[in-house]
C-alpha cells in the first residue's frame, strides 16, 4: 500500500471518528483555557486526548512518528505507542513547550534529535503506534519522561528521582518525583 493511499485511509478514519477539519496545527485546548494557536494556517485533524482537544497537522503526526521510529524501533508495538504518548503527555502537561514540535525539539528532550537521527522513514507500525496513542492508549500511566537504562548517558536520568515507574521493553517510563 503506498504512503498516500495509507494517509488518506488514516485521515478518513480518524476524521469520522474524531471530527472536522479545522485551521489549527499542534495545539491543545481544555475546558478551562482558550485554544492556543501557532499561525499556521493549514488542514489539521481534532483529536479528544484525555479531555482535551489536540489539534495535529500531517506535519506533527509525521513528526511524531519520526521520533517514535528513531527512539524505538527495536521496541515491541506497546513500547512505540509508550513514546507517542510521553509526546502527547508533554504536549499537555504545563512544564513542556504547547507544539508538537516544541516538544520534540526542546533542547535534550529526546535523544534521537540530541544526535541528528530525526531524519528517518517511519514504518506504518509506527504510524499506527501514534494513532494508538492518540485515541488515548497511553501504556505508560501518562509519564512525561523515559530512557534506556542500558545505554542512557545523561547522569540526570539516570540519578533523578522517579515515580511511576513502568518498564515497557529496554525502556523505562516515569514522572520526577517531587
Amino acid at each position: 500500500m503506498s504512503k498516500k493511499i495509507f494517509y488518506g485511509i488514516a485521515f478518513s478514519l480518524l476524521l469520522s471518528l474524531f471530527g472536522s477539519l479545522e485551521p489549527r496545527a499542534a495545539t491543545f485546548e481544555s475546558s478551562n483555557s482558550a485554544a492556543l494557536y501557532n499561525g499556521k494556517n493549514e488542514a489539521s485533524q481534532v483529536f479528544n486526548y484525555k479531555n482535551k482537544r489536540i489539534y495535529l497537522s500531517d506535519d506533527d503526526i509525521n513528526l511524531m512518528a519520526q521520533v517514535v521510529f528513531a527512539e524505538s524501533r527495536a521496541e515491541p508495538y506497546e513500547g512505540k505507542v509508550a513514546v507517542a504518548s510521553v509526546i502527547l503527555n508533554r504536549l499537555l502537561h504545563p512544564g513542556f513547550p504547547k507544539t508538537v514540535s516544541g516538544v520534540i525539539m526542546q533542547k535534550g528532550a529526546f535523544s534521537c534529535v540530541v544526535n541528528g537521527k530525526l531524519n528517518v522513514v517511519p514504518t506504518e507500525e509506527c504510524y499506527n503506534a501514534v494513532f494508538d496513542a492518540l485515541k488515548g492508549k497511553d501504556p505508560t500511566g501518562e509519564a512525561v519522561f523515559f530512557y534506556n537504562p542500558k545505554t542512557a548517558k545523561s547522569q540526570w536520568m539516570k540519578n533523578v528521582k522517579k515515580s511511576n515507574v513502568k518498564p515497557i521493553g529496554n525502556h523505562v517510563f516515569f514522572f520526577v518525583q517531587k
